[in-house]
């Protein structure tokens, strides 16, 4: 997948400029890979567009000037971004009541081993996450995971834990926006 490269980043002043015009296009971006399962997952498929767009918004927030700290974000937010046949995927579990959320958050520790792609020949390709995020036997609200899928769009996203299950299929469009990922 492609990579976000310094030469597409603007200085945060000119970016803030820009800001209302390019957030409009990637919030247009980021719903055709936004897939809401079940009643707490939402999973943002993430791509160059999605990711040039936080890197300048941290650029904008810290008012990054130096290379070094410039160059640390873009490192930082590429990571998230799948190598080739993978799709890069931000997991947000949506919990508003705070009681009811951190006992999920401690209940579902093992959430990230029941998510899962399904292809076109239905199989399933589960997760792959960083380790960090379950640090002392709790659930971040916020997960990065990476799917190996090859070069095929996923058909559905689901989760399929004992005690959360849900399975969403993807539309023709949203197959179409990860299909034009996945060859980028």
């Amino acid at each position: 997948m492609k990579k976000v490269l310094r030469s597409e980043l603007v200085d945060f002043a000119t970016y803030t400029d820009r800001r209302a015009s390019i957030r409009e296009v990637v919030q247009q971006v980021k719903a055709l890979r936004r897939i809401h399962v079940g009643e707490y997952l939402t999973f943002l498929f993430e791509n160059a567009d999605t990711m040039r767009y936080q890197v300048q918004e941290m650029m904008r927030v810290e008012q990054l000037v130096r290379e070094s700290s410039i160059q640390h974000e873009l490192d930082t937010y590429n990571a998230l971004l799948g190598d080739e046949g993978e799709l890069g995927c931000t997991l947000l579990v949506e919990v508003e009541d705070t009681v009811l959320r951190d006992r999920m958050l401690v209940q579902f520790v093992t959430l990230p081993d029941h998510l899962y792609v399904e292809l076109e020949d239905g199989r399933k390709v589960r997760a792959t996450v960083d380790e960090a995020q379950r640090s002392r036997g709790r659930l971040s609200t916020v997960q990065y995971l990476k799917f190996a899928v090859g070069r095929k769009a996923p058909v559905a996203v689901g989760c399929d834990h004992p005690e959360m299950s849900a399975r969403t299929r993807l539309t023709p469009e949203q197959r179409t926006a990860l299909q034009a990922d996945l060859e980028s």
